[in-house]
């Protein structure tokens, strides 16, 4: 019972970390108001700079986590969380909110890495797959609680209420870890600046290490892509449920079919599954195109086709990877190449949507999926060679 509690807590502590993301998203147009002399891009830099930290020094993180230990790491990462959260509060000059959302990109970042590697070592392995599926969903979970909770929270013109509310559930994943993760070993002395770019160098050119993310990284250029730019292509009429229902599909296609498969075939296989799948939908939305009914339900298609991605993508560290280091550098990987794919994709198909209309989103998304298709096929041949 105690490791069920602590693998809950450990997502709960995920969804803490996506709302990181979620607050300003939900916030953009207050903290606009706040700060008018920034514009668009200002204010776009607030939301997006916990990626960027992310996108620098995921593999770092991954590295430093397997040593300063990832209990520590994690209960040190959620006070910080907690206590930037709180500060964002107070009427801070812009310049003053840049440097704690610089601050809260290095706790998302950190929550990130423990994660998926503590979930990976505490769950039993026939229960691996569904724990990590689960993890895989914290993004999408929170997103859908915050279109629930940060409405009436920011209703008075005030991030006061939404923002202390994440602080204090910051805080409390803090205490609850704190008191449920076993005692980290003792820490090892940290690497040098070389040895981690050494280290680097290590965790990508390794079939198993780098695979999870390098297969990642088209997943999160396209579905965030396709989440933030497809639905105001649709009519009128069809843009609101497409925009709350694919996320809501994605997850449940990744809890049941995508976990359900994964007691069939290894995590690296379901990945590729997920992508043929997404090839499929891709074809059938660009011939299909204008048709309603047809245009709608391959969109889902392609989105239930990402969530097995996601959660596959997720379940593959700990089947390649046997140590509790490699995993925390794997889990790193992911943290970075995601980051990648989360900030180049969703401009890269705003140009081609903007060149070629509708057909654009077809254009992006084939390739994307057999990129994913073929990367996954080139490190399984290096592991076999290797074997």
């Amino acid at each position: 019972m105690r490791i069920l509690l602590t693998i809950f807590a450990l997502w709960l502590a995920g969804l803490g970390s996506a709302a990181q993301f979620g607050k300003l998203s939900f916030a953009f147009d207050l903290m606009a108001a706040r700060y008018p002399e920034q514009g668009a891009a200002g204010i776009g830099l607030i939301v997006s700079i916990v990626g960027i930290v992310g996108l620098i020094f995921g593999t770092t993180a991954g590295l430093l986590v397997a040593r300063i230990g990832p209990r520590r790491a994690i209960v040190a990462a959620l006070a910080l969380g907690a206590v930037v959260s709180a500060l964002q509060t107070l009427p801070l000059p812009y310049i003053a909110l840049i440097l704690t959302r610089i601050l809260e990109g290095v706790s998302h970042l950190a929550i990130v890495v423990v994660g998926p590697t503590m979930i990976a070592g505490l769950a039993p392995p026939r229960q691996q797959g569904l724990a990590m599926t689960l993890w895989s969903s914290f993004f999408g979970v929170t997103y859908a609680l915050l279109a629930l909770v940060a409405p009436p929270l920011l209703a008075d013109g005030s991030i006061t209420a939404l923002f202390l509310g994440h602080a204090g559930w910051m805080a409390a994943l803090a205490l609850i870890l704190h008191i449920l993760l076993p005692t980290d070993p003792a820490a090892p002395p940290l690497p040098s600046l070389g040895g981690l770019i050494r280290q680097h160098g290590t965790i990508y050119a390794s079939p198993s290490i780098a695979a999870p993310a390098m297969g990642f990284v088209f997943y999160t250029a396209l579905y965030v892509a396709l989440l933030t730019l497809f639905p105001p292509l649709l009519p009128e009429g069809q843009r609101a449920f497409a925009a709350a229902g694919m996320p809501l599909f994605s997850i449940a296609v990744s809890l049941t079919l995508g976990v359900w498969g994964l007691s069939y075939m290894s995590a690296v296989r379901m990945v590729q599954a997920g992508y043929a799948a997404g090839l499929v939908a891709a074809l059938v939305l660009g011939a299909g195109w204008g048709q309603g009914t047809v245009t709608l339900l391959a969109a889902f298609a392609l989105a239930g086709a990402m969530g097995i991605v996601q959660g596959a993508s997720f379940a593959a560290i700990p089947q390649l990877n046997i140590t509790a280091e490699d995993r925390a550098r794997a889990s790193g990987a992911v943290a970075q190449l995601g980051n990648l794919g989360t900030t180049s994709g969703t401009p890269v198909l705003a140009l081609l949507i903007a060149g070629m209309g509708p057909s654009g989103v077809i254009a992006f998304a084939l390739p994307l999926c057999a990129a994913g298709i073929a990367v996954h096929a080139l490190q399984a041949r290096r592991r076999a060679r290797q074997a």
